[in-house]
């Protein structure tokens, strides 16, 4: 079993935010696999899942503040008995360039409060990352994540967020590091 869960803020205001570039790309998965989001009791999060061969591949989203994050994945954690190893996190990246996509493990936050968030409450590093470019930075960094993508930045959303599912599709098909190999390149 692998739990895959996208990192934003809960709230509407925020949904199309920089910030919640997390959501965007496993709300899109989901719509796309034609699954169901289901509120996952006492885990802060909604879920869905599929078969992956004799795998089972859990997706979710976390339902708690980005800064909260962490309550959300331990809890998922803690309910599907999963090492942390088994976990991929897919979250906005203020230090890549708008469109870049980038996959690491074993790292720490750069900065990201969600992912420090994770981090404190797993008491590890030890999980898997898909890091969705959002920069460059403009101006302070918590006011530049809640603002919305601009006009251009829209237009090229969707190729984005393909490029998100085929990174997880190579993840389940073969591995993070083939995914990582071939898509840390571009």
């Amino acid at each position: 079993m692998r739990l895959i869960i996208g990192l934003g803020n809960p709230d509407k205001e925020h949904m199309f935010t920089r910030h919640n570039f997390g959501h965007l790309s496993i709300d899109s998965l989901v719509a796309k696999k034609e699954l169901h989001w289901k509120k996952h009791k006492n885990t802060h999060s909604l879920s869905t899942d599929f078969q992956n061969g004799r795998e089972k591949i859990v997706l979710a989203k976390s339902m708690t503040y980005m800064n909260d994050s962490g309550k959300a994945v331990r809890a998922l954690k803690k309910f599907y008995k999963l090492p942390t190893n088994k976990i991929i996190v897919i979250y906005d990246d203020i230090d890549l360039p708008y469109g870049k996509i980038r996959l690491s493990k074993k790292r720490g936050a750069g900065g990201h409060r969600g992912v420090e968030s994770i981090i404190k409450h797993l008491k590890s590093k030890d999980f898997k990352r898909i890091r969705l470019g959002i920069g460059p930075q403009k101006g302070k960094a918590e006011s530049f994540v809640l603002k919305r993508f601009s006009s251009e930045e829209k237009t090229k959303l969707p190729e984005v967020i393909d490029t998100s599912h085929l990174v997880i599709e190579t993840i389940l098909k073969k591995d993070f590091d083939s995914a990582t190999n071939k898509y840390n390149e571009k």
